[in-house]
C-alpha cells in the first residue's frame, strides 16, 4: 500500500480529520475522506452537488448495536500517521469485525489495508466517522501480544508500527484459509483446541536432560523448564552435531508443561537439522517449521495453525520471532551473531533482541545459543538478566578438536614458506586427513579472484568507469568491476603504467583449482552460498566452502584448513574480531574430536586474539575482553548508537528538529559511496551489512521475507563472502529514493547512554514525522543499533 500511504501523507495529513488533533490518541481517518470529498464539491454561493452512489450507500448504513466503534492500524508507514484510527461498524460487518481481522478502509480518499485492534462503545474524535469498507477475512491474524510487541518494537527501533506488522504476519492466501477450520466465534479470544499441548494432559513429561548433562548448569536449566520455570541462559555450545537435539530436548520439556516455543535459526540448513531433532522429541504433528521454500499456500497454512492454537512449538528463520504462539514459555536463538538474524526492511529489528523483549513480556524462558559468544550475549550476562550455561574444562577438552596455527614460530623455523597463503602444514594435514575421511577448508570468499593490483607497484586495480574494484571471473577472460560489471579490457595502472595484474584477494572457486592440482584424483566440492552443498558422506574428499555454507558430514570431517584469516580479521568493522572467531568455531565444530583424531589448521597471525580464543576453544573470555573494551570506549552495546543516512540537507534537518536526549554525542557527517549498479544508475549501500558471507545471495535470501513474511533469508543463501568482505565496497538494498533524492549523501551517527536508547528512538521518530508531514524533500534512513557502525 505504498502509493496510499503517500496519498494519505497529502490529504489527510493537515485536516483534522485523519492527522490532526492534539493528541496522539485515536484520530478519525474515515471523516478525512468524507470531510475532504464534501469540501472539494462545494464553493460559496453554488449549488450542492448530487450525492454519488458511493455517498448514498454509506449513509444508509446502520453502525452495530454492541461496541459499533472500531479502532484501526491502517497500513501506512508514515510516521506522522502512526497511530489507530476509529472507524464505524456497520451492522452487516458486526459478527466478523473481529479483533485482530484484516479490514479494508477509506483512508484520505483512498482504499487501504488495515488491522482492527480493538472494537470500543464511543470515539474521541468529535466529527463524522466513516465505516469500514469491508472485513478482508474474520480470522484473528493479530493477537493482542503481537500488536502490543510490534508496537513495543516499533518505538524501540524508531520505526512505524505498519511497518513491523509487515514483518510480523504473512500475505493472506485465502484458499489455505478456507481449507482450515474456522476458528470458534469471540471477540478477541483464542480457543484452546482440544488435546494440543493442554498442560500435561497426553503428553508425557521430560524426565531426563540427555546431553544437557554435559554442561555445568544443563540438568538444573532443563528442570526449570520442565517445572513451568522461566530460567534466561546464554548457552556456550560444545562443538559437535549435538546442538538441534539440545534445542529439541529444552522444547519438549517446555511443551510438556504445557508452554509454547519460538526457536529462531539463521538459514535454511540449521532449520532443516532444528525440524529433524524437534520430529524425533516430540512426535508427529506436534510442531510447525516456517520457511520461504515451502511456498505461499503452505507457508500461511502452517501459520494459521499457530495463530490458531493447534500447535505450539515453531522453528523458523528470521520472521518467526513474531509467531503468534499461545502462553510462551521458551524463545530460543541459534547462532545469534549471523548477520541474517538482522533483518534488512524497516525499521531493521534484531532477532536476539525482540525475542528478548517477548520474554521479558511474556515471563518465558529464553535461550541464546551457538558455539561461539557474542558480545550482546555477554551482556545480558554481565547484566544479570541470563545465565551462563557453559561446559567444564575437561569435557570440553573432550569434545573439541585440536588446533593448530600455521605462521607460527615453530613452523617457521621448519619451513620458510610457512607464511604463504596454502602453507605446507595445511597441506600437510590435508593429506593426513584425507586418510581418514572428508577435509574441509574455508575461504572467506567466493568466486575466482576477487580483487586484483598491479602487479608491478601493487596498487589497487580499479574500474575506469565507476571506479569499483576490478575482479577476475576466469583466466581467460579481461578482469570485470564488480559494481558496474564493465570489462576492463587493455588496463593499465595510473600509478605505473604497467599492464599486469596480479591477485590481490583468493575466492573458493580459485582455491578448489589450486587444491585439485595439490591433490590429483581427490573428489572435489565448492559450496558456497549461491550452489549449496548438502550433507556428505564420510568419504575422502576435498570440501572447498565459503563461512556459513559449509555442509556437515556424517562422522564429522577428519580436518578442517581456515584459510585467509587476514582478510576477516582486517575488515573496517567493529565487530571484526569477534565475526572471524564465530565463523572459525562455526567450522571447526564440524570436525571431529581431537580425541578421534579431528584437528584444525588455521591460517592467521597466532599472535591475535581471536586465534588464541580458538586455540584455546575460549570464546567465553573472548567475548568477555570485546564488551569490556566497547564498555570503555562507548561503543554498543555498552550504548545505543542511531544512523541517519541520506542527503546532507535532510539529515541536518531531522538533527535540528529532533529532541536529543540529554548527552547525546553527534558524530559525522561522513560521505557514503553510492556503487553503480550492475544494470546501470547508482545502487544503495548496506546500512547494517558488509560482512564476509552477506553478499548478493543474501539479499535473494531475504528477498524471500517480502514474499512470505516468515522464513525470512533461509533460501540457503549463505556464505558469499564477496561483497562486504572488504568493508567499502558492499552492496545491497535501500529504500527507493534514497540514492537519488539529490545531493551529497551523508550518514551520521547519533550515540547515547544505553539507558536513553528508548527516549533517542522516539525522538528521531518525531523529527521524522514532522518531515513525513511538511512533506520534505529526501529520504533520511533511520536505523537503531545496526549491525555493522562504521
Amino acid at each position: 500500500m505504498a502509493a496510499a500511504g503517500t496519498a494519505a501523507a497529502g490529504d489527510a495529513g493537515p485536516g483534522p480529520g485523519a492527522a490532526g488533533g492534539a493528541a496522539p490518541g485515536p484520530g478519525a481517518a474515515g471523516k478525512s475522506a468524507a470531510g475532504k470529498s464534501a469540501a472539494g464539491r462545494s464553493g460559496a454561493g453554488s449549488a450542492p452537488a448530487k450525492p454519488t452512489a458511493a455517498a448514498r450507500r454509506r449513509d444508509r448504513l446502520v453502525p452495530a448495536q454492541s461496541l459499533p466503534v472500531a479502532r484501526v492500524a491502517v497500513d501506512v508507514s508514515l510516521a506522522h500517521l502512526d497511530r489507530p484510527f476509529d472507524y464505524l461498524v456497520p451492522e452487516r460487518l458486526a459478527g466478523q469485525a473481529r479483533p485482530g481481522c484484516r479490514v479494508r478502509v477509506r483512508f484520505a480518499g483512498q482504499l487501504a489495508d488495515g488491522y482492527l485492534l480493538e472494537r470500543v462503545a464511543a470515539s474521541d474524535h468529535r466529527g463524522r466517522l466513516a465505516y469500514l469498507e469491508r472485513v478482508v477475512s474474520p480470522e484473528t491474524v493479530l493477537t493482542a501480544e503481537i500488536a502490543s510487541l510490534a508496537r513495543e518494537v516499533a518505538d524501540r527501533y524508531g520505526g512505524t508500527l505498519a511497518d513491523v506488522l509487515r514483518l510480523a504476519i504473512p500475505p493472506r492466501h485465502a484458499g489455505a484459509e478456507r481449507g482450515a477450520a474456522e476458528r470458534p466465534a469471540g471477540e478477541g479470544t483464542v480457543a484452546e483446541p482440544a488435546g494440543a499441548f493442554g498442560g500435561n494432559s497426553g503428553y508425557p513429561a521430560r524426565t531426563e536432560a540427555g546431553s544437557w548433562t554435559r554442561y555445568r548448569a544443563g540438568t538444573a536449566f532443563i528442570s526449570a523448564l520442565a517445572a513451568g520455570r522461566a530460567p534466561r541462559a546464554v548457552w556456550t555450545a560444545l562443538p559437535g552435531p549435538q546442538w538441534p537435539e539440545e534445542i529439541a530436548i529444552a522444547a519438549d520439556a517446555t511443551a510438556a508443561a504445557g508452554r509454547g516455543v519460538v526457536i529462531v535459526v539463521p538459514d535454511a540448513g540449521d532449520l532443516a537439522l532444528v525440524d529433524g531433532a524437534l520430529a524425533g522429541a516430540l512426535g508427529p504433528g506436534r510442531h510447525v517449521s516456517l520457511s520461504a521454500g515451502l511456498g505461499p499456500a503452505e507457508r500461511y497454512r502452517r501459520w494459521l495453525a499457530v495463530s490458531r492454537g493447534a500447535v505450539r512449538v515453531v522453528a523458523g528463520t528470521r520472521a518467526a520471532m513474531f509467531a503468534p504462539v499461545a502462553n510462551l514459555g521458551l524463545a530460543v536463538i541459534w547462532d545469534d551473531g549471523d548477520d541474517l538474524h538482522a533483518e534488512q526492511r524497516a525499521p531493521y529489528p534484531h532477532a536476539r533482541e525482540v525475542l528478548a523483549l517477548r520474554a521479558h513480556r511474556a515471563g518465558a524462558a529464553a535461550l541464546v545459543g551457538g558455539f561461539a559468544r557474542t558480545v550482546e550475549a555477554t551482556s545480558l550476562v554481565s547484566s544479570g538478566w541470563a545465565a551462563a550455561i557453559t561446559a567444564d574444562r575437561p569435557v570440553l577438552r573432550r569434545w573439541a578438536p585440536r588446533v593448530v596455527v600455521a605462521g607460527g614460530d615453530t613452523e617457521l623455523a621448519r619451513d620458510p614458506a610457512a607464511r604463504a597463503r596454502v602453507p605446507s602444514l595445511a597441506l600437510r594435514t590435508a593429506r593426513a586427513g584425507l586418510a581418514h575421511g572428508p577435509v574441509l577448508v574455508q575461504v572467506p570468499r567466493r568466486g575466482y579472484v576477487t580483487a586484483v593490483a598491479c602487479v608491478a607497484c601493487h596498487t589497487r586495480a580499479r574500474c575506469g568507469s565507476c571506479g569499483g574494484p576490478l575482479a577476475l571471473a576466469t583466466v581467460e577472460v579481461p578482469a570485470e568491476c564488480r559494481w558496474c560489471g564493465h570489462r576492463a579490457v587493455g588496463w593499465h595502472c595510473p600509478e605505473c603504467g604497467h599492464t599486469g595484474l596480479r591477485a590481490l584477494v583468493t575466492g573458493a572457486t580459485r582455491t578448489a583449482e589450486e587444491l585439485g592440482r595439490a591433490f590429483p584424483g581427490v573428489r572435489m566440492l565448492t559450496s558456497d552460498g549461491r550452489e549449496r552443498v548438502g550433507a556428505i558422506a564420510g568419504d575422502p574428499l576435498l570440501v572447498v566452502a565459503t563461512p556459513g555454507a559449509e555442509p556437515p558430514a556424517a562422522g564429522g570431517y577428519a580436518t578442517a584448513i581456515l584459510l585467509d584469516g587476514w582478510v576477516l580479521l582486517s575488515r573496517p568493522s567493529l565487530r571484526a574480531s569477534e565475526e572471524a572467531l564465530r565463523r572459525w568455531m562455526n567450522a571447526a565444530a564440524l570436525v571431529r574430536p581431537g580425541s578421534a583424531g579431528g584437528v584444525v589448521t588455521v591460517v592467521a597471525d597466532a599472535g591475535l586474539p581471536p586465534v588464541q580464543a580458538l586455540l584455546r576453544w575460549d570464546p567465553v573470555t573472548h567475548a568477555e575482553r570485546e564488551l569490556a573494551e566497547r564498555t570503555l570506549l562507548h561503543f554498543p552495546p555498552a550504548s545505543r548508537v542511531a544512523t541517519l543516512t541520506g542527503p546532507s540537507a535532510a539529515v541536518a534537518a531531522v538533527l535540528a528538529a529532533a529532541d536529543l536526549p540529554a548527552g547525546a554525542e553527534v558524530l559525522g557527517p561522513i560521505p557514503v559511496a553510492v556503487p553503480p549498479r550492475p544494470g546501470g544508475g547508482p545502487a544503495n549501500e548496506a546500512m547494517g551489512g558488509g560482512s564476509p558471507g552477506d553478499g548478493g545471495a543474501r539479499e535473494a535470501g531475504a528477498g524471500g521475507v517480502g514474499a512470505g513474511g516468515v522464513g525470512s533469508g533461509d533460501s540457503g543463501a549463505r556464505g558469499d563472502g564477496d561483497a562486504g568482505a572488504g568493508g567499502a565496497d558492499g552492496g545491497g538494498a535501500a529504500p527507493a529514493g534514497e540514492a537519488g533524492s539529490g545531493g551529497e549523501r551523508v550518514r551520521v551517527l547519533v550515540r547515547v547512554e544505553r539507558s536513553r536508547g528508548l527516549e533517542l528512538a522516539l525522538s528521531l521518530r518525531s523529527a521524522q514525522a514532522v518531515r513525513s508531514a511538511r512533506k520534505d524533500p529526501g529520504v533520511v534512513r533511520l536505523h537503531l543499533d545496526p549491525v555493522e557502525v562504521i
